[in-house]
């Protein structure tokens, strides 16, 4: 009798995707079903297999139970739970692992970014660009947060030219997402980090609107540290000014000093002059604890850097079978 060797069973083939959409999800029970509703009416009108991937960052609210009850009805829906908060660029990371959409869409759960305005970043993307990021358009943002977001987008990059890095709406080829994905860095400014990767960049105008359902993550201060994050993620200029302060300042004390000495030779010592000389004191000590800090930043990243721990921990990833 003749044996015939038998083949291992193959595994089902996984169908491609076109588009996936990433959501990163941090206590917004509130808005996931009117945001999903929305967003997927948009994605039918696509024409080609799209999936969500929504990525549950630690949240302490029931955003992992209505997730799971619209996985329920949807089997685009893909839930990807974290085993403890990464941030909004961990949780963004976390998505692109899990997502297959030859295009990748990041986008808040907040709903002042509209789903739909993502044709408008696909359109653009068709044209033959990389990168694709959304400027919005009459933000309804607080005074104190615009003022601080125009500071950062000018120091970032330079002026009005600069992309609007605080806008969640983007869209990325699979190309650009895995390079992004080998950049393993602690503290990484996913935007900014995609921009350098490729020439072909382009940026498209998107509506904003008012936040009708939780409260921002990203105040003041934390805008101000974004931004410190990115200059000293892609930049040695801080402690360069830094540098050059401490030079300035050095000069003028020595000329200070020389001044102080010639008058004390023709003129006598200067006994009102002593609270100048306390204000300028504590003039130096400021710029000394700024340039301390400064460099503090530096030794911090590299520390962080060191020590290699993971950006992200996926605890779950609950998909439908196809």
């Amino acid at each position: 009798m003749a044996l015939h060797a038998t083949s291992p069973p193959k595994a089902p083939l996984r169908r491609s995707v076109a588009v996936s959409v990433v959501v990163p999800v941090f206590n917004e029970e509130g808005s996931l079903r009117e945001l999903h509703r929305r967003l997927r009416a948009v994605l039918d009108r696509v024409g080609e297999p799209c999936e969500v991937v929504y990525v549950d960052d630690g949240s302490t609210d029931g955003s992992r139970a209505v997730l799971a009850e619209l996985g329920e009805a949807d089997p685009g829906l893909i839930l990807v739970e974290l085993a403890h908060n990464a941030g909004q660029h961990g949780a963004v990371l976390a998505g692109f692992q899990v997502s297959r959409g030859k295009v990748v869409v990041t986008l808040d759960a907040d709903l002042q970014n509209p789903p739909e305005e993502i044709p408008k970043l696909l359109a653009k993307i068709a044209e033959g660009y990389d990168v694709v990021g959304g400027v919005r358009q009459g933000r309804k943002d607080s005074w104190p947060r615009l003022a601080v977001s125009r500071m950062i987008r000018a120091v970032s990059s330079g002026g009005a030219s600069a992309m609007d890095y605080g806008c969640m709406l983007r869209a990325y080829r699979r190309e650009i997402v895995q390079r992004v994905l080998r950049w393993r860095e602690h503290s990484l400014f996913i935007p900014a980090l995609a921009e350098r990767f490729t020439r072909r960049v382009a940026e498209v105008p998107v509506a904003h609107e008012e936040r009708h359902f939780g409260r921002s993550r990203y105040g003041v201060f934390r805008l101000m540290r974004l931004g410190f994050d990115f200059l000293t993620g892609f930049s040695v200029l801080p402690v360069q000014l830094v540098t050059m302060f401490g030079i300035l300042t050095a000069l003028a004390g020595l000329s200070f000093g020389a001044f102080l000495f010639l008058r004390r030779l023709f003129v006598g010592p200067e006994v009102e002059g002593v609270f100048t000389l306390f204000a300028i004191l504590f003039l130096f000590l400021g710029a000394l604890f700024v340039a301390i800090g400064v460099v503090g930043e530096y030794v911090a990243r590299i520390y962080n850097e060191v020590r290699r721990r993971p950006l992200y921990v996926i605890e779950s990833i609950r998909r439908r079978s196809e």
